[in-house]
């Protein structure tokens, strides 16, 4: 492991925005905000998640501009949410937090109705296994647990396969309403203004290569 990684996992502990709970310790004692993210945050302001959230990009850009509301980055990867706690502790941002875990557990921490938004931004498309998908309908089951009704949800991707199979066989057989969609986010002239707000560092990457960004939105009833 480089020294790098190293001094990031060590400041990442001192971070007071930034959970990191492992497996064992939620099947044992549970999370301790589950239900209870209003103290954390100092206030009953709507939670947006960005899932898989890397260096949490659009966590941060959507804080900036909504103070009104509290986001929140989930990741696994420890070195990567290690920039957006630093900026967001920098810029003394109070309502932005991040959580480590695998997003597979993501229910453990928020109880019902806490949510009521989710950006999937740049996920794995997980292309040879449909269920591992954070748009199957395994993972949709899994966020109505927390997300109270009417929540919208958002997903910005390089892959046309995981755009195809969101909008095309998952969302149709869906409980919920599409409110927009483009395969070419960059090359549809208006609209889509929170879609285009940011670009990710994989955003970036995959522009660079001249891969089209898709897109959709839509809300839960």
């Amino acid at each position: 492991m480089g020294h790098h990684k190293l001094q990031r996992f060590a400041e990442n502990l001192t971070f007071p925005n930034l959970f990191q709970v492992g497996f064992e310790q939620l099947e044992k004692e549970g999370f301790a905000l589950r239900g209870k993210w209003r103290e954390q945050f100092g206030n009953d302001n709507p939670i947006t998640l960005e899932l898989g959230c890397g260096k949490g990009d659009y966590t941060i850009a959507l804080a900036r501009i909504h103070p009104e509301r509290n986001y929140i980055g989930v990741d696994i990867k420890g070195a990567r949410l290690w920039r957006g706690a630093k900026t967001s502790n920098e810029e003394q941002m109070k309502n932005v937090a991040f959580i480590r875990t695998r997003i597979e557990l993501i229910d453990r921490f928020f109880a019902e109705g806490e949510v009521s938004e989710i950006w999937i931004t740049f996920c794995d498309p997980q292309l040879k296994k449909p269920n591992k998908r954070l748009t199957s309908p395994r993972f949709l089951a899994t966020y109505r647990r927390f997300l109270a009704p009417g929540s919208i949800m958002h997903l910005k991707t390089d892959s046309q396969e995981l755009y195809d199979y969101t909008l095309n066989e998952v969302l149709p057989n869906e409980d919920c309403r599409i409110l927009a969609s483009t395969n070419d986010l960059y090359s549809t002239p208006e609209g889509f203004d929170e879609a285009k707000l940011t670009q990710t560092f994989y955003e970036r990457m995959f522009l660079a290569q001249g891969m089209p960004i898709t897109y959709i939105q839509w809300k839960t009833n």
